[in-house]
């Protein structure tokens, strides 16, 4: 079986939803997940800065989290494992402005997010995973910023009962800000 590429919008402009290029047999599978020319043959301008990858256990909550400065637009994937994955757009001028939208991101569906610049990123996971993250900009640990992850002015609906309300935290997640105390600082970007 081969897949290749498909990229749809979703309801927050410029968050897209991408099915990468797979090819299977009876070996496996071979998988691009990234090509400048693809991206750019669809209208999508994408200049890869950097790539890392987080391995989790069941029950972390990796918050929502952005750059305050140097914005980081995200393309993510789980590559093993399966996440529970939401973006929350934080682009005041949007008409969308506060949505969040939520993924099943695992190895089988395959499926990557292209998170744009003014959205905050988590997940909730659902297995042990391991996600890719390649970044158009690079990491800056002086402007790495979040909102909690059950923020009530946010609203997101947590599948917690998929890991037995069993949650693990970093201190830094539990540190972070309220939804409203980001507008009282930043105001939205």
């Amino acid at each position: 079986m081969m897949q290749k590429f498909e990229f749809k919008e979703t309801e927050i402009a410029g968050l897209i939803e991408v099915q990468p290029f797979y090819a299977d047999d009876g070996r496996g599978y071979f998988l691009k997940d990234y090509s400048k020319e693809i991206f750019e043959q669809n209208g999508i301008e994408y200049d890869l800065k950097e790539v890392f990858y987080t391995n989790s256990y069941k029950g972390v909550i990796r918050a929502l989290h952005f750059q305050r400065e140097k914005q980081q637009p995200k393309l993510i994937r789980c590559v093993l494992g399966k996440v529970f994955d939401v973006v929350v757009d934080l682009r005041k001028d949007s008409p969308t402005f506060k949505k969040w939208l939520n993924f099943e991101l695992n190895e089988e569906n395959k499926r990557e997010l292209l998170i744009p610049a003014g959205c905050a990123h988590g997940y909730l996971v659902l297995e042990q995973s391991i996600m890719s993250y390649k970044c158009a900009e690079k990491f800056y640990g002086e402007y790495d910023d979040g909102i909690m992850w059950n923020d009530p002015n946010i609203g997101i609906k947590w599948p917690l009962e998929l890991v037995d309300y069993q949650i693990i935290l970093a201190e830094k997640d539990k540190n972070l800000q309220t939804f409203s105390m980001f507008m009282e600082t930043y105001g939205g970007f």
